[in-house]
């Protein structure tokens, strides 16, 4: 028997038609594992933007006055070389501090818009010898008060326990999205298979007029794709959603350590997609074992 487009699609709907509140409970559970999969790949992807100053052991930043004379800023570089309790630091230049302005906020065009590299500071990030907090702050401190500086900004202990607390975190909701996955393919499986048993006398008649497997399997893996795919369509909003709260952390400017809490919408976009075909492949393999199962016994 050929297997029709408009076949496959009749017993679909009318299979949905005959399991509608295990469907809406199995396309909820698909949708709540999916959002917190991808929030929490989310998470991780604006903690690393957030803290991208704070890497390889960059323990404060020292910012120039951005009309600093290029004496004064060359009399705090050789401080920093001569200084003991320094193990080493990273010079940004006005125009690597802009580009890393525009990846920090690639999606706030119009605010990229109204920054230039020449109103941006250029700044040393170092690295102490000794990373004890209070060793950092006295060390810091030393800097704030020479000509030309118009700030120093520590990491402190603030960014080790972000990381950490983030960390913990992600790992965590990845379990639980993990757990709610594997409970949303086995609610397929058995919504497939309530199916199938409601359908085992049409399945037999199938049989005995020369249907094979494959086309009384086609239309039941092809619910369980639709309801992995209709639970990861309604992620990509939520996922929407929660880039848009860590936009709204970024612009809290009480939380200054935490600039750049947010992540491109070209990357919120592929996760959203991937979290549809991670659904879809829920869906399919769920069904797939369901209708596997049955037609072997």
């Amino acid at each position: 028997m050929s297997l029709k487009l408009d076949y496959v699609l009749r017993e679909t709907a009318s299979n949905f038609r005959r399991n509608i509140t295990l469907t809406l409970a199995t396309v909820i559970t698909v949708t709540i594992s999916l959002t917190l999969l991808g929030a929490a790949l989310l998470f991780g992807d604006a903690v690393d933007n957030a803290t991208v100053r704070w890497k390889d052991g960059v323990e404060f930043i020292v910012f120039m006055d951005p009309e600093i004379s290029p004496e004064l800023e060359e009399d705090v570089r050789r401080q920093l070389e001569d200084a003991p309790e320094v193990s080493g630091f990273t010079y940004i230049d006005k125009d690597e501090a802009y580009a890393e302005v525009q990846d920090l906020l690639g999606d706030s065009p119009e605010l990229v818009e109204v920054i230039t590299p020449e109103r941006l500071p250029a700044s040393f990030r170092v690295k102490p010898t000794d990373t004890l907090p209070e060793r950092v702050d006295e060390l810091a401190a030393a800097f704030r008060t020479q000509p030309g500086v118009a700030r120093v900004v520590t990491a402190s202990e603030t960014i080790r326990a972000i990381e950490d607390l983030s960390s913990g975190l992600r790992q965590r909701v990845i379990i639980i999205a993990i757990v709610l996955l594997v409970a949303a393919a086995v609610l397929i499986l058995n919504t497939i298979r309530m199916a199938l048993f409601s359908r085992r006398r049409d399945i037999e008649v199938m049989k005995l007029v020369g249907a094979t497997n494959w086309f009384i399997r086609v239309p039941f893996m092809f619910e369980g794709l639709i309801q992995g795919l209709i639970g990861g369509v309604i992620a990509i909003p939520l996922i929407w959603l929660t880039n848009n709260f860590f936009s709204v952390i970024n612009d809290d400017v009480s939380l200054e350590l935490l600039r750049g809490f947010t992540v491109d919408p070209s990357r919120v976009w592929a996760l959203g997609f991937q979290m549809v075909g991670l659904g879809a492949i829920v869906g399919t393999v769920g069904s797939g074992i369901a209708v596997s199962r049955f037609l072997d016994t």
